[in-house]
């Protein structure tokens, strides 16, 4: 399932939310259509939270079934929240921003090349997979180049066929490139996705929805 949205007049929802198998997580601004949008359209509980006293959850945190990742700006009060759910584990240092250095799925996960070395065994054990260091398409912020589910994956156009390659071996799906937001290169800001729907935002071309349907699967 596929649906178009924004939040708050923002088509870039995927800086104001994160999901899961089970779960997603939406800045506490949210209005109610936008919950129920995410919540049929993924099939999963959403609830709602921020992160580090910030409302860009997307941005902030990472996510698979097997645990969380939060930026270590994160308030002890958010991360006793969201320890109901899942693991969480906390990424330090100047790239601390989870969701923009990380990309994951329950197979595997890539990380920003420059995130400290020191917390690549962390980010392992909460979040249940192996983790590769690599720039994709020359942007190091991996979570925002790119979004990845348990049945695909999407990349930028200059995303090149080794890291193409990669991509397929790291998270066993196959990977597809497209833009979406009407031309956007950056594509983990546009949407919002699990194996089940994504919800995305509403300048999205129909050639673009049409690309995001058959890379995740959505059938």
């Amino acid at each position: 399932m596929m649906r178009l949205s924004r939040f708050g007049g923002n088509p870039h929802i995927g800086v104001f939310s994160a999901a899961g198998e089970s779960f997603a997580f939406v800045s506490p601004n949210a209005d109610k259509d936008y919950v129920a949008t995410v919540t049929e359209v993924l099939g999963v509980e959403t609830h709602l939270t921020s992160v580090a006293g910030s409302f860009v959850v997307g941005s902030l945190l990472a996510m698979n079934s097997n645990g969380i990742i939060v930026s270590g700006l994160a308030e002890q009060s958010e991360i006793k929240f969201l320890s109901k759910f899942l693991p969480v584990g906390t990424l330090t240092g100047a790239h601390n921003a989870a969701g923009n250095n990380i990309l994951v799925n329950d197979n595997g996960a890539i990380l920003n090349p420059d995130v400290d070395g020191r917390a690549v065994k962390k980010i392992e054990r909460i979040l249940g997979v192996p983790c590769v260091k690599m720039s994709i398409a020359g942007l190091n912020t991996v979570g925002s180049a790119c979004k990845v589910t348990n049945k695909g994956c999407i990349c930028p156009a200059e995303t090149t066929a080794e890291e193409i390659k990669m991509l397929k071996d790291i998270f066993k799906v196959d990977v597809v490139k497209t833009t979406l937001n009407h031309g956007s290169k950056l594509l983990g800001p546009c949407l919002v996705a699990n194996s089940r729907g994504a919800v995305v935002g509403d300048i999205t071309t129909p050639i673009e929805m049409g690309k995001l349907e058959d890379a995740l699967n959505l059938y």
